[in-house]
């Protein structure tokens, strides 16, 4: 396993981190996953014993039982919590009562609390919000986030599905209060849906935020089991029952085409290339996958060792660019004479 630095931190992580939505299978989340104990304590100990350090679940995940799952799992097998890097997320609703959601100082106090005894530990490594509260102000929620932090319950904060504008505007309130920032990113990124390269990737890349893709397969649809004829795929499969998140699927049929040619040439499986591409990319620093079984788990973990040309790289790049929008364009044209001076 390979490692990366999480941002503007000392901290290395590894390249791949484990997903926990397939934990639970409680009401909805039976679509994604239903592993129990037994089963999740194999494909942590599997994850582990490979080099996986970093570990990611949320407190709507089956409704806190992947939390509660992944918490027994360590203790069940022993494993040393100083190896382990663990995430979760706030946000979501964890109750009936009106302030069981969002991001106030009130809802992530009692959010953390929960996770906390859901886990089984004494601290979480990183705490993600997990999108935007449109009620609540980032001057009410960086406050909540530094107050967990200094009480030790939280060692570093991230944030996921909020547009670029707002990371920088609550980093800054941060900044200016000597608060903690936001150091990491979790966003959905894959071949087939680039989007975030537009603003999210730029921002990253300029502050040094580490990036966890989630859904780097586009919900399976990027192992290449669905059929263009039919739109299904053979057996289970998450995206026969619930699908999302959106993706151009006769684009994405064509891409698969060009993904299974390259699979072959290296003897590896489509999802492993579709791994391997964000892998070789410079703003990712951990893919997060999540999995329903352990050769599914091992089948991942073997992307870390596919290495694509610069040829083959190029060739997915092209077939899945993203349109150039306003002012995108703009500033390439204004700057193409400043990036080669004219005598």
């Amino acid at each position: 396993m390979e490692y990366s630095i999480l941002g503007n931190t000392g901290v290395w992580v590894s390249k791949i981190c484990l997903g926990t939505m397939t934990f639970g299978g409680v009401n909805f989340w039976e679509t994604i996953g239903r592993l129990q104990q037994e089963e999740v304590n194999d494909l942590v100990r599997t994850a582990f014993d490979e080099g996986v350090n970093f570990i990611d679940t949320a407190n709507i995940y089956s409704e806190g039982k992947s939390e509660l799952l992944l918490g027994n799992a360590i203790r069940l097998l022993d494993l040393p919590r100083q190896q382990l890097f663990i995430a979760t997320k706030v946000r979501g609703r964890t109750g009936k009562g009106p302030n069981q959601v969002g991001l106030s100082r009130l809802h992530i106090m009692d959010a953390v609390n929960d996770s906390l005894a859901r886990l089984q530990m004494d601290h979480i490594d990183l705490l993600y919000i997990h999108g935007v509260d449109v009620i609540t102000s980032y001057e009410e929620t960086m406050r909540g986030l530094e107050d967990i932090v200094r009480s030790g319950k939280v060692r570093y904060i991230g944030c996921s599905n909020i547009p670029a504008w707002q990371v920088m505007k609550a980093n800054g309130i941060s900044e200016r209060s000597g608060w903690t920032r936001f150091i990491a990113l979790q966003y959905y990124y894959s071949l087939a849906t680039r989007d975030i390269e537009k603003e999210i990737i730029p921002m990253a890349e300029s502050e040094n935020l580490a990036l966890m893709p989630w859904s780097p397969l586009a919900g399976g649809f990027l192992a290449g089991k669905f059929k263009r004829e039919s739109g299904k795929a053979e057996g289970e499969a998450r995206r026969n029952t619930f699908d999302f998140p959106p993706i151009d699927k006769e684009k994405t049929y064509t891409l698969l085409e060009k993904m299974t040619d390259i699979s072959c040439q290296h003897n590896a499986s489509i999802a492993q290339v579709a791994l391997a591409w964000l892998l070789h990319k410079r703003s990712v620093t951990s893919v997060i996958i999540g999995a329903r079984s352990k050769d599914q788990l091992l089948d991942n973990l073997k992307s870390t060792d596919l290495k694509l040309s610069t040829e083959e790289m190029n060739v997915l790049d092209e077939l899945t660019a993203i349109a150039m929008d306003y002012p995108h364009w703009m500033i390439e044209r204004q700057n193409t004479e400043r990036l080669q001076p004219q005598g």
